[in-house]
């Protein structure tokens, strides 16, 4: 790996990457998808952005990246990485709406992150759009742009029609200008790793924005553990090339492992070199594991029913996001642990790993299970479950956590009767007579009986009288004989409370 030393005269101007935050419905995706000419939302299952992408525009004649990060709330993870990533923010706010939480969620990420930000108002173009409300609202929140007692530039614009867009792109460059972003092109590429995926025909491939230096064909990519030979480079297109330059979103294929979402990646230009770096990173890792690590994994707990999770995705991203989602399900007495998490469809070795650990769920989020291994999971009695949205999901899995719960059983007072008097006793039946205080006391009830508000022992009622007459349970106010059967002996003024046995 090459040092980055300090040189002034190598620092050279480089393009913004500009993240774009807000709530889930506000036009981030309709924005975007004007400005690179796609269609992004109508992929989109249930027209949520559900990972993060890297696109590079041109505007007159310099270049911007764009991070596309998710809105859904359950994504905040991916966002707070998009802003780490960036240079600038655009948040979104819609012109109908105004601020929301989601829109407050992304306000503290930039913050954070300590971000030069842009105010977009978007959906202009909405019949009951209102751009003074908008800011009012902006205001509310402590979020002052120009011309509202603040100095936070704002945009008002169109994603449909492209009414405000050439504004929005001019202040970016604008923003970009001012605040001086530059890079060096000679040293090796330090990279952040913004998303990573596997395939079954490409094997696994990661989206990195180069933060310094220039990314060159024949070196050797270094993220955490995982290793690439940089041979197979693409840019945002989907299009081969043999370099890339700072603040380029660029895709390496060829990874032995899935690089960690949101880690650095370093450059070497030998395996030799890459391969003694990661031997360093490994030992550091362990040691760091040795000291936090956690006890041993216990399937009989009493207190708490352990649920052992697998979770297989379509990126690193929606990973996280799974997992931050199920951090947020809280049901008394059950803990959801994930025991393994990996990207790509649901396989064998997935149904092989839960038959090590009973009681083990699999939760795939858009992915798939062949034929052949539902088969086997079935054979096994494995529970496999395929979701495209994921608050769908998370509310499957909140039921059949509740589901699982351990009952708990309850002593349920029923009723409580107070001794009059003791007529006799034989063995461990006792004659005595009482006066029903609240409740009811049934035959064969259990009680417990209690002596100034202590428990002194417990016994079951044998037979009840009420005027003379057997009869099969005595309400409140109502005086009665009765036989308890106990070994303590019941004196007047002790209590009799009956109780029952709920599961809960």
């Amino acid at each position: 790996m090459q040092k980055n030393t300090s040189n002034a005269q190598a620092q050279t101007e480089r393009p913004p990457v500009v993240v774009v935050m807000g709530h889930v419905d506000h036009g981030k995706s309709t924005l975007l998808d004007y400005i690179r000419k796609t269609n992004v939302v109508d992929k989109e299952v249930g027209g949520i952005t559900q990972r993060m992408s890297a696109y590079e525009v041109s505007h007159n004649g310099k270049n911007i990246t764009f991070l596309d990060t998710p809105g859904h709330e359950s994504f905040s993870a991916i966002r707070a990485r998009g802003a780490n990533a960036a240079d600038i923010a655009i948040l979104i706010v819609s012109a109908e709406d105004g601020v929301k939480p989601q829109t407050l969620d992304a306000y503290k990420e930039i913050k954070a992150a300590a971000l030069p930000f842009i105010v977009g108002i978007s959906k202009i173009d909405k019949p009951n759009a209102n751009i003074d409300r908008a800011k009012q609202s902006l205001a509310e929140n402590e979020i002052y742009v120009e011309g509202y007692g603040g100095t936070v530039p704002f945009v008002p614009f169109s994603g449909k029609s492209g009414e405000g867009i050439p504004d929005l792109l001019d202040m970016i460059l604008l923003t970009a200008e001012v605040e001086q972003f530059t890079a060096r092109t000679d040293v090796s590429a330090e990279c952040i790793v913004v998303e990573s995926n596997r395939d079954k025909v490409r094997g696994i491939s990661a989206t990195l924005i180069i933060k310094n230096g220039k990314l060159t064909s024949g070196t050797f990519l270094v993220s955490g553990e995982a290793l690439s030979p940089v041979r197979i480079m693409e840019n945002f297109a989907g299009k081969p090339i043999k370099e890339g330059l700072p603040s380029q979103p660029v895709r390496v294929i060829g990874w032995d492992k899935e690089p960690e979402v949101g880690g650095m990646c370093f450059t070497f230009q030998n395996k030799k070199e890459a391969e003694k770096y990661i031997e360093s990173e490994q030992i550091k890792r362990a040691e760091a594991l040795q000291k936090s690590k956690k006890p041993a994994f216990n399937m009989a707990q009493d207190e708490v029913k352990v649920v052992p999770l697998i979770i297989k995705a379509d990126t690193s991203g929606s990973i996280e996001a799974v997992k931050y989602e199920i951090k947020k399900i809280k049901v008394d007495r059950v803990e959801l642990r994930v025991v393994q998490a990996a990207i790509g469809d649901i396989n064998e070795n997935d149904i092989k790993a839960a038959i090590g650990v009973p009681g083990t769920l699999i939760l795939g989020f858009t992915v798939k299970t062949d034929a052949a291994t539902k088969r086997f999971a079935e054979q096994h009695g494995i529970e496999t479950h395929v979701y495209d949205i994921i608050y769908k999901l998370t509310e499957w899995l909140t039921e059949e956590a509740k589901r699982r719960a351990p009952k708990v059983l309850i002593e349920e007072q029923k009723g409580v009767a107070k001794v009059l008097k003791f007529f006799s006793s034989v063995r461990d039946k006792q004659v005595l007579g009482a006066r029903v205080e609240a409740g009811t006391i049934s035959m064969n009830d259990e009680v417990k009986i209690m002596r100034r508000d202590n428990e002194i022992g417990r016994g079951r009622v044998r037979e009840l009288q009420h005027m003379k007459s057997k009869v099969g349970s005595i309400e409140e106010g109502k005086e009665f004989g009765t036989m308890i059967e106990s070994k303590m002996e019941i004196a007047p003024g002790d209590k009799i409370e009956a109780f029952h046995i709920v599961e809960r």
